[in-house]
């Protein structure tokens, strides 16, 4: 989630700008906008009729794989670009123009010359340093671009922004955090990643541990089905839904030449050659292989959530992550990165202990998280947590933090981002939804659901490598009884030494303050 819009809100609590907006609007309303829709699936390329074998052999079923490895995440988008036909679909909510952004971008620049249809839809909120690039790509005839929700001015400045959410907070505190990745119609990719260095472990100093499934079968029709309700919906707009200059075929040539001397530059690194004796290894949609395969259906919001004053649970995914939480019986896995629940959220999982279900939760610790301001909404919660029987995990920042046995080095910077929900190690869901009220509320969200054992079992490793006592905390409650009964205590190992603390650890004392002054507003609704 985004850090800006987040403290935004935690700022807006607390005054209200005395600023005007100024000038018109850069947003014109004579744009054309043509509908378009998903091509058939492709099965003429050697890895889609791979995929259709594979495929036919599990009638009814879907095939996935779990990516947990950033390297591995990245070079499977870059195979896959590289791999189409027809069409490459593309929605997320954060395109950086970063080391990682602009490769992807130059092997889907690359994919739209030699006739592919590219479609990139991204949410405006975090669009900054990416305008030149998108709309120079926006000017190959293959290449189409839009906007999810956008702001009023095309290249707005921070200050600007944050006047505009101020005075229209009713539209643009509504995002679109959805992320697809869809090839020929055959492959996709959907989960928690976004595009951009710290998605895909080259930033070391923002490290976001993440999932991924790539998808094969009936499922990967019902992500594009979703793509084009996005696409198509009033709330996209094409890139050139601006007044002012337009990029033409000379700042795409331009563009074109730069992106290639930077992916030539990005292939010399360590990070480069790192992933590429990684690659052969992972699990691309395009290599044969063992899949997880099981019944699946693929969950998304309707675009219409985000219209002012609509708050219809048909348009939301939360109920149908409901009823899946709602059949356990034995355990419930919880992988949160922004873990905020409501009162009503935590009598439900207390609920769910009190009837004999074993709750655990795993995600940021204070000290690894992106947001103080989330941390401030979940730790309101935490003892009420702790008190009803559900078992809580904090990820460490620290060395030692998980990561995939193919992974390079370590990190200080390890922030959890990965979201997941497995039922009696038997349906897993993984997507882009938070466990907090601006998923289920404010934001769009997607991910799939599963019925296959052993991709939750898969899941499940994820989980316990990451609560392992060397690389997350452990909250508890001291027992009753003893000395400061009911004390917070945040259990760890270092060196394979056992280690507690009393209060939220490896913070200062003025992180503790900000979270602790943001406990006293009243934001939890938009965190």
């Amino acid at each position: 989630m985004n850090v800006w819009l987040r403290r935004t809100n935690a700022c807006a609590a607390l005054a209200l700008l005395g600023l005007a907006l100024g000038g018109c609007s850069a947003l014109r309303t004579d744009f054309v906008k043509r509908p378009s829709h998903a091509l058939p699936p492709t099965t003429s390329t050697p890895s889609a009729r791979y995929v259709h074998a594979a495929a036919d052999q599990h009638p009814q079923q879907s095939g996935f794989r779990l990516m947990t490895d950033g390297t591995n995440a990245l070079m499977s988008r870059v195979a896959l670009i590289d791999e189409a036909k027809h069409a490459v679909d593309l929605q997320y909510y954060i395109f950086k123009n970063d080391a990682t952004g602009r490769l992807v971008a130059q092997h889907l620049l690359a994919a739209a010359d030699r006739g592919v249809r590219v479609r990139l839809l991204i949410d405006d909120i975090n669009v900054s340093h990416e305008v030149g690039m998108l709309d120079a790509l926006n000017a190959s005839p293959n290449f189409k671009v839009r906007l999810f929700n956008p702001f009023h001015t095309r290249k707005p400045s921070l200050l600007s922004k944050t006047v505009q959410l101020l005075f229209s907070p009713s539209r643009l505190n509504h995002r679109m955090h959805n992320k697809s990745f869809i090839v020929d119609n055959n492959v996709a990719i959907v989960g928690g990643r976004n595009i951009g260095d710290d998605y895909f472990s080259v930033d070391r100093t923002t490290d976001f541990r993440d999932l991924d499934l790539i998808a094969i079968g009936p499922v990967v029709k019902e992500a594009s089905r979703a793509f084009d309700e996005y696409w198509n919906c009033p709330a996209a707009y094409p890139v050139t839904a601006f007044r002012g200059k337009r990029a033409n075929h000379y700042d795409l040539a331009q563009l074109r030449a730069n992106l290639g001397r930077d992916a030539r530059h990005f292939a010399q690194t360590d990070y480069a050659q790192a992933a590429a004796q990684d690659y052969p290894d992972g699990p691309s949609g395009d290599r044969h292989g063992a899949w997880f395969w099981g019944p699946a259906r693929l969950v998304a919001d309707q675009p219409a959530k985000i219209e002012p004053h609509q708050d219809n649970p048909a348009l939301r995914i939360g109920p149908r992550i409901r009823a899946m939480t709602d059949q356990t019986q034995h355990e419930l896995l919880l992988v949160s990165p922004y873990f905020v629940p409501s009162k009503q959220d935590v009598r439900y999982l207390v609920g769910l202990v009190a009837r004999g279900v074993t709750v655990k939760v795993l995600t940021n610790s204070l000290a690894s998280t992106d947001e103080p301001a989330v941390h401030a909404g979940y730790s309101r919660h935490r003892r009420a947590l702790l008190e009803g029987g559900v078992q809580l995990w904090e990820l460490r920042p620290a060395v030692g933090a998980p990561q995939p046995a193919t992974a390079k080095g370590t990190s200080s910077g390890v922030s959890l981002h990965a979201k997941a929900i497995v039922v009696d190690r038997q349906q897993v869901f993984i997507g882009s939804m938070n466990m907090d009220q601006r998923s289920k509320l404010l934001n769009t969200e997607m991910g799939i659901i599963v019925d296959s054992p052993a991709l939750a079992a898969a899941v499940k490793q994820f989980f316990d490598n990451a609560s392992r006592p060397a690389n997350a905390y452990r909250v508890i409650l001291v027992a009753r009884g003893l000395p400061h009964a009911g004390q917070m205590r945040w259990l760890t190992s270092d060196d394979g030494k056992p280690v507690s603390y009393d209060r939220d650890p490896g913070v200062s004392m003025m992180r503790r303050l900000e979270v602790w002054a943001l406990r006293l507003l009243p934001i939890e609704g938009m965190l």
